[in-house]
């Protein structure tokens, strides 16, 4: 039993028996996501029943089971459900009926599958044979998927319409669920459900054993009623549900209404705004009193008129969803406020004192070496952060950067992140501003590491010269030129190691660039270190073998004293 982060615990237990066959051609696992190294929201159980002899029905069930936990667990937190799961059982299908078809010794192998996924407050089911799932809620049970089997010849059992890997494509079936506070779910193979009626099955889930205890006496009732199958039961309890608000973050704020973007002097449920920090194209920043719980925050408000109402929500979206999910000194903080008090769409920030460093590169003295290297590394740990659980963040450039000073700088403005699985913007509307855009985000890539990483790079190129490296001083335009400027000859005092480390940041071709945000941190720490040694000229004779080179000299100078004389006798 764990705990996640947004409140989801989970019960499990499980339990299987050859009964009288040879083998057991079962399989069933369970991982709960708040135990895994980089914890997740879901808790995801998965039951399979082989077929297609002792060796090829075992193989198939167990290899669905792990590669559908360890295939989902591999696919981002924020894809849908279904598409996830879809995507993982049709690889899963495809691989086990090549095996069957290729390896005569698994000729024909196939299972029966059902899988459940806890997200939220919703139970997703995937399923495909005659494999159960039930839900027993309170007193009342409810068999949650269909048998996809019918009647086989006189004498024989039921056969399989559908199976996984029987066919070169699955037939899955997907349904969803509300889930309630002390739900029972039970995933029990036919060895179970074949030979016990539904009242016999709701009796020992009411019973309320721990889910171990209940998973054997469901297992031992069968055998005890004649089951000739492979018996197996998994029992999960939900233990805990996440509030509804953080459960679906992103519902509760489609439904927040946009109103006129506001002005200095006005109150918005209980936020005084006493200043205005920044006024954007499509959205504007005030300084704000919270005269309810105490305090200074920042406002972040919507222009309604310059965006229609589905992508501000898109876009206020996406920063909550970071904000929940990405916790770094060096990205900027996206405040939760209490259930009830927010009335209209609106972000609440920290208020950050500081100025942007779009700001600080209008001062002058122009940016120093150690000044702008300390920033390049915190902002290259702010992008690595993001990157860290799958966000691209799209719009690196000074105006999203604030210094905090003593060497502290936050990367702002999370509205416009590609977050892996969701819903992006259509190619012709990639976001981002122009001069700080790579140069393949023209041809219709949506962002990756490689494109934050080259804005990182153009952003610090601007920070140490003031000016754009491919030449497109208007920042709203793509670049001009196929080389990026010379650094040093801009800024003749600062090194060539710092011009080397930004070319390649700032490379035409992403298979140049740093392979991450990292990367380019530890360049820019390791920068002197790394600088090439002066060039050494040939050693003279004096400096090589000094005495020989004097006894030399003697030599030639006695030589010379002796011609002298010589001459004179003549």
């Amino acid at each position: 039993m764990a705990e996640g982060d947004a409140g989801v615990r989970a019960s499990v237990g499980f339990f299987s028996d050859k009964g009288p066959r040879k083998e057991n051609e079962d399989f069933a696992a369970a991982v709960i996501g708040a135990e895994l190294p980089e914890p997740r929201r879901e808790v995801v159980a998965a039951i399979a029943d082989g077929v297609g002899g002792a060796r090829g029905g075992r193989v198939a069930a167990e290899l669905a089971v792990r590669g559908f936990l360890d295939g989902f667990w591999d696919l981002p937190e924020t894809m849908e459900v279904r598409r996830a799961g879809a995507r993982v059982i049709t690889a899963l299908n495809a691989w086990i009926n090549a095996l069957g078809r290729q390896d005569p010794k698994l000729k024909g192998m196939a299972c029966a599958f059902t899988a459940l996924v806890l997200r939220g407050r919703v139970a997703h089911l995937l399923h495909i044979g005659d494999t159960r799932a039930y839900r027993l809620r309170r007193d009342r049970l409810a068999c949650l998927t269909e048998d996809h089997s019918r009647d086989g010849s006189p004498g024989n059992s039921r056969v399989l319409t559908r199976a996984l890997g029987a066919e070169r494509e699955a037939r899955l079936d997907y349904a969803s669920h509300p889930v309630a506070l002390h739900d029972r779910f039970l995933l029990c193979s036919d060895g179970v459900h074949g030979v016990m009626t539904d009242d016999r099955i709701a009796e020992l889930l009411r019973e309320r054993s721990a889910p171990d205890d209940t998973a054997k006496a469901l297992v031992a009732a069968a055998l005890d009623a004649g089951s000739a199958d492979n018996c197996t039961a998994l029992v999960l309890d939900v233990v805990a549900l996440p509030t509804a608000a953080s459960a679906d973050v992103g519902g509760a704020i489609m439904q927040l209404p946009l109103i006129p973007t506001p002005a200095v002097g006005e109150t918005v449920d209980g936020f005084a705004l006493k200043a205005l920090i920044s006024d954007g194209r499509y959205s504007r920043i005030f300084g704000a009193q919270d005269e309810v719980e105490g305090g200074e925050a920042a406002l972040k408000f919507p222009k309604p008129q310059v965006a229609a109402v589905a992508t501000h929500h898109a876009a206020f979206v996406r920063e909550a969803w970071v904000g929940a999910h990405v916790h770094s000194p060096w990205v900027a903080q996206i405040l939760e406020t209490p259930p009830g008090r927010q009335s209209c769409l609106y972000t609440v920030m920290p208020l950050y004192e500081g100025e942007l460093l779009e700001t600080r590169l209008s001062r002058r003295p122009a940016m120093g070496l150690e000044e702008g290297r300390a920033i390049a590394i915190g902002l290259a740990r702010g992008v690595a952060a993001l990157h860290r659980v799958g966000v691209i963040h799209r719009d690196i450039k000074p105006d999203n950067v604030i210094l905090e000073g003593g060497g502290k700088l936050k990367l702002l403005d999370l509205g416009v992140v590609r977050v892996p699985g969701w819903e992006d913007f259509p190619p012709e509307d990639i976001p981002g501003t122009p001069a700080y855009m790579a140069p393949e985000m023209f041809n219709g890539e949506a962002g990756d590491e490689a494109t934050d990483i080259y804005a990182l790079g153009v952003t610090m190129f601007r920070a140490f010269t003031g000016e754009y490296p491919y030449g497109n001083p208007d920042a709203v335009s793509p670049p001009r030129r196929d080389r990026p400027k010379d650094l040093t000859a801009l800024r003749p005092d600062l090194p060539a190691w710092l011009g080397a480390v930004l070319d390649r940041a700032i490379a035409a071709n992403p298979g140049q660039r740093y392979r991450d945000a990292m990367e380019f941190a530890a360049e820019m720490e390791e920068g002197p270190a790394r600088a090439p040694a002066p060039p050494r000229r040939p050693q003279t004779l004096l400096e090589r073998a000094p005495v020989r080179f004097w006894q030399g000299v003697a030599t030639l100078l006695a030589l010379a004293l002796l011609a002298s004389l010589l001459l004179r006798r003549v």
